[in-house]
């Protein structure tokens, strides 16, 4: 039989055609059409609209001769549009760019690349927004995105320093260069920046251009520097097609030159590893073996669980954050009551209802407020707090704040003994920075604060929908990760290598002293990033501040306050245990201090921020040292460290001598007294010779990830905090309302420390009322009309230093000064112990003194005395805060010291805004006749009877209206406002009597830029805008220019 021949079906192979390329082209043509994307827009720009895009605001061509990128890259056809599509083209590499580079740079050992990777993304997609939506379609949103891409350049740049692999050295230098070049040209251009913006330079902004190309440029070179690791990593991707749905079709690898035999040698079959162990692939298919890695799970399994952590940290610092915020409300809402009943209102009790941690002596209590339910529980209780805010009655509103205040330092306290290592010490620190910064971004005002509401600047609904998100991460945070982002129930019982101390039984005592006193401090000084500049300044001279300005220089104190606390995180723990207790440091803490306190201008602020930088070095160090080994002690531990800190509330509060305070006395106008009791307190929290240091060793040492965390979020909160600073700034100088005219609108107001009637923060109805742009709706509900506001340009604030505890720590001039554009003078600061004066004016200030009034008996009364130049003229603009009706002595001192003010100023013209507190035409002793008659002055209104506190007198102008316009909800006091006519240059006044001068006329025989707004006509009843109307009058009173009057 013959056997049948088998044949064997051989499977079917499909050629595979693979196109291999080196990665580094990817980078070089990125490079290449970045480059050609910026430099076709620039020169197409100059060939065809130079003199256009090199205008500005301020000025053109020639003061302007180079564009800035903005300007080039989004306004004029068709450079607008060759940009977009070579930027476009550009999309493609540049996202290669940031995958391949962390593709070479991934390792199981860390997730730095992953979250160099996202923010490669981030800054990518940040860069296509600022580039396609421009300032001229979306102004706000353009610098949004703008910000966020330079917020992504901070770990993009320094990020691939840190990975760049070992072996590439060339690579590392050029980073490390340009990043540095990078962040150091931001400097010079926010100057330039400002330079242009505020004051008007022309030039500056060509100047600051050329910084703006510059960053640009470094931008692309950075990026391009991913070329050299590509190369030397040997780095290709493979391309194929294949109809065979088991091959790989789409590969990337890398060889190290010393294991690839020819540069150029491909493997046959690129779905197959290479031989060699060191060498790595990476594909888009998996093949049947499945021994190949997908590198995106790896990534995510890298990213999933340290992106819990980061977000279990995050919410600690919130949390943190609301203790602060909830604390600094308590004695704002409580002095509310005294500051109206100018006496004790029973109110002041609630200051002792930061004991509450005593509490935490009941073993149970400070068992169970440990535990998660017990913080969730407690820290959700301490939200009334925050919900005050919904209450419109004061007293309720009290309660609210109280109760919140007693939960959350019942939880805050029980976290701070549940862990003794730094972690409690650095979140502190870290919230209070937050709450600084929130001030600092908000016009001084915390945002959450049940002070503040939608009407007045809060964010009330945000801030408490962030706050319920950190609960519920709170409540289901896993166990494994309490080590890291929480403190640990465990962690209070002592360590086993700690040393005993047989000292006596109140060796606890200094530790906790200690902490009161550095929780005064802190609350004191650094809630409020003005707060110190307050304290420097002394005001213009030579048309020049002579010291920082809150709104410019703020974001300086929030750099202290970060570098302060980068200090415990950086530090090895050797030296970080006795550097942050040695005495020398503690010497170095009193140097500053007392710069701060003895010099004025940039020598104390620059004090402040030594001062700034040690309180906040200190702070995990003196906390960690309160909270060792206290186990069912802390409730007495705890009683005591806030009941130091009431002591020192209740002093800085008698420095001021209000007269309603009891006590007042005794340490009136002793802040140095309060100042060294504060710093011989901290004493107690170091290594002195002569006595043991502790009972107990606390522990310095944080796990690892805590210190990346705290540094990086130091990091974001510094460049905010510059950042703020300058989106902050106004976009318009300060011009006068009537520029050309000679008129100018003066007006006095005493704001009671910056709270209205129901409580809340009264700085944006005050801007309301100085100036406003509102519609309102015709007669039958159609069409509408513009209205107009008082214009003052200059304005005379009273009981305006909020630089307090019982204020808030707040600048009442910020949102005047941020939204409108004023010259500022702040007037005599808080450790001049008055109730404070403040200057703003559309007319630069040439030279500005302080001056203390005579006060033997009452409050001392603050006066600015400044020189303004008013169209050319110099006028001198004084504001002043005198005594009490029940101090007869100090306000006739006061007004003999005002009257030789002016008189001494003769024949400069003076416009005089004062709280006088005497009666019209009022005799000897009395204040009006000595200022009157003594000061060389006339008052604005003879004629005007129904006067007590608030006057205003001149000389040398021409007075041609008055009005008094009621207070509304703001404060206790009627606004009242001159206007003056500057006599035109070259000419005297003319005829000066008494008769001359009262001519009074009707509005319609003045001209129309001399009128009042017709809006605020009103009552109680109708009419006016937000409450506020002419009264007394019921109209604003004009008068007739003198004959032969030339203005």
């Amino acid at each position: 039989m013959a056997s049948r021949k088998k044949t064997s079906k051989q499977p079917t192979t499909t050629k595979t055609e693979t196109l291999v390329f080196d990665a580094s082209r990817v980078a070089a043509t990125h490079t290449y059409l970045a480059l050609a994307a910026f430099s076709s827009a620039l020169c197409l720009g100059c060939v065809l609209h130079y003199k256009k895009i090199v205008k500005n605001g301020i000025a053109g061509y020639p003061e302007e001769w180079f564009p800035s990128v903005s300007a080039t890259i989004g306004d004029w056809y068709p450079e607008r549009n060759v940009f977009q599509i070579l930027i476009a083209m550009t999309s493609g590499p540049r996202f290669s760019l940031v995958f391949l580079q962390y593709f070479l740079n991934r390792t199981l050992r860390s997730s730095l690349p992953v979250w160099i990777f996202l923010a490669g993304i981030i800054r990518t997609l940040a860069c296509g927004g600022w580039v396609y939506i421009t300032s001229n379609d979306d102004h706000d949103l353009h610098d949004v995105l703008m910000i966020t891409y330079i917020i992504s350049n901070v770990p993009w740049m320094l990020g691939g320093v840190v990975c760049t692999p070992v072996g590439h050295t060339k690579a590392r230098r050029r980073r490390q260069l340009i990043a540095t070049a990078f962040f150091a040209s931001i400097v010079p251009m926010v100057y330039f920046f400002i330079q242009h913006k505020v004051h008007k330079i022309p030039g500056a902004y060509t100047r600051y251009s050329f910084f703006e190309w510059g960053l640009i440029l470094m931008d692309v070179f950075y990026d391009s520097i991913a070329e050299l690791d590509f190369r030397a990593s040997n780095l290709k991707i493979a391309l194929g097609v294949s109809l065979d749905a088991n091959s790989r079709h789409t590969s990337m690898y890398y060889q190290p030159h010393h294991l690839v035999q020819s540069s150029s040698s491909v493997p046959e079959s690129v779905g197959a590893a290479p031989a060699s162990d060191a060498n790595i692939v990476v594909s888009a298919n998996i093949s049947e073996s499945g021994e190949r890695q997908n590198h995106w799970t790896f990534a995510l399994s890298v990213l999933l669980p340290d992106l819990r952590s980061v977000v279990s940290f995050a919410a600690d610092v919130y949390l943190s954050y609301l203790f602060w915020s909830i604390v600094t409300s308590l004695i704002t809402t409580l002095f509310y009551f005294s500051v109206w009943e100018l006496g004790l209102s029973g109110s002041e009790a609630a200051l002792f209802i930061l004991l509450s941690p005593a509490l935490l002596g009941i073993t149970t209590l400070r068992d169970w407020a440990v535990t998660r339910w017990g913080r969730v529980t407690l820290r959700t209780l301490s939200l009334v707090g925050l919900l005050a805010y919904k209450l419109d009655d004061p007293v309720q509103r009290l309660y609210a704040v109280i109760a919140g205040n007693a939960t959350v330092l019942v939880s805050q306290v029980a976290d701070w003994t549940a862990c003794e290592n730094a972690y409690q010490g650095l979140l502190l620190g870290v919230g209070l920075i937050m709450s600084s910064l929130s001030k600092h971004a908000n016009h001084s005002n915390n945002p959450v604060w049940p002070m503040v509401n939608y009407e007045t600047g809060g964010y009330n609904k945000t801030g408490l929908i962030l706050a319920v998100c950190a609960l519920i991460e709170l409540c289901t945070r896993p166990c494994t990760r309490v080590a890291i982002a929480s403190p640990c129930p465990k962690a209070s019982q002592p360590d086993k290598t700690a040393i005993p101390c047989k000292d006596a039984p109140h060796a606890w005592l200094p530790p906790t002293v200690a902490l009161g006193s550095l929780f005064f401090t802190l609350h004191c000084m650094f809630t409020d990033s003005s707060t110190i500049i307050a304290w420097s300044w002394t005001g213009y001279e030579d048309g020049q501040p002579k010291g920082p300005l809150p709104h410019l220089y703020g974001s300086l104190t929030l750099l202290a306050q970060c570098l302060g606390l980068l200090v415990p995180a950086l530090l090895p723990l050797p030296v970080l245990s006795v550097m942050l207790t040695h005495p020398v440091w503690f010497m170095y803490g009193c140097s500053s201090a007392f710069v701060m306190y003895r010099f004025r201008d940039w020598t104390g602020f620059l004090g402040g921020l030594n001062f700034a930088i040690f309180c906040m070095s200190i702070l995990p160090s003196v906390l960690s040292q309160a909270a060792v080994g206290q186990g069912s002690k802390a409730g007495r531990r705890f009683f005591t460290v806030f009941f130091v800190a009431c002591m020192f509330y209740l002093a800085n509060v008698w420095t001021v001598a209000y007269a309603f305070v009891p006590g007042g006395v005794y340490l009136r106008e002793r802040t140095d007294l309060v100042l060294i009791v504060q710093l011989a307190a901290l004493s107690s929290a170091f290594k002195w010779p002569w006595r043991r240091f502790s009972q107990l060793r606390p522990s310095l040492h944080l796990p690892g990830l805590t210190t990346t965390y705290v540094r990086h979020l130091l990091g974001i909160f510094s460049l905010i905090s510059v950042l703020v600073t300058i989106y902050r700034w106004p976009a318009i100088g300060p011009r006068p309302f009537k520029a050309g005219t000679g008129i100018f609108n003066a007006g006095i107001w005493t704001v009671h420390f910056g709270i209205d009637n129901v409580g809340h923060d009264s700085q944006r109805r005050i801007r309301d009322v100085i100036r406003q742009v509102f519609q309102r709706s015709c007669l039958g509900g159609v069409g509408s009309f513009g209205g107009r506001d008082m214009q003052l340009d200059i304005v005379g604030l009273l009981e305006s230093d909020l630089h307090r505890t019982v204020y808030g720590n707040r600048d009442l001039t910020r949102v005047a000064a941020e939204e409108l554009g004023y010259y500022v003078d702040l007037g005599p600061g808080p450790n001049m112990h008055t109730w404070g004066a403040a200057l703003l004016s559309k007319f630069p200030i040439i030279h500005s003194f302080h001056h203390l009034l005579p006060s033997p008996n009452g409050e001392l009364a603050p006066a600015i005395e400044a020189i303004l130049d008013i169209y050319g003229t110099e006028v001198t603009v004084i504001v002043s805060h005198n005594g009490q009706e029940e101090d007869p002595l100090d306000r006739e001192l006061q007004s003999k010291e005002l009257a030789r003010i002016m008189a001494k100023s003769y024949p400069r013209p003076v416009v005089f805004l004062g709280y006088v507190v005497t009666k019209p035409l009022a005799s000897r002793p009395a204040p009006y006749d000595i200022l009157v008659n003594d000061g060389l002055v006339y008052d604005i209104d003879p004629q005007d009877w129904d006067r007590w506190c608030e006057y205003i007198l001149y000389r040398g102008l021409y007075r041609t209206a008055y009005a008094r316009v009621s207070r509304g909800i703001v404060t206790d006091t009627e606004l009242q406002i001159g206007q003056f006519v500057v006599p035109k240059r070259g000419f005297k006044l003319t005829n000066q009597t008494e008769d001359s001068r009262l001519l009074r006329s009707w509005k319609e025989d003045v001209r129309e830029e001399h009128w009042f707004p017709m809006e605020y006509y009103g009552n109680d009843r109708e009419g006016g805008v937000n409450g506020h109307y002419y009264h007394v009058f019921n109209t604003p009173l004009y008068y007739r220019l003198p004959e032969g009057a030339v203005v």
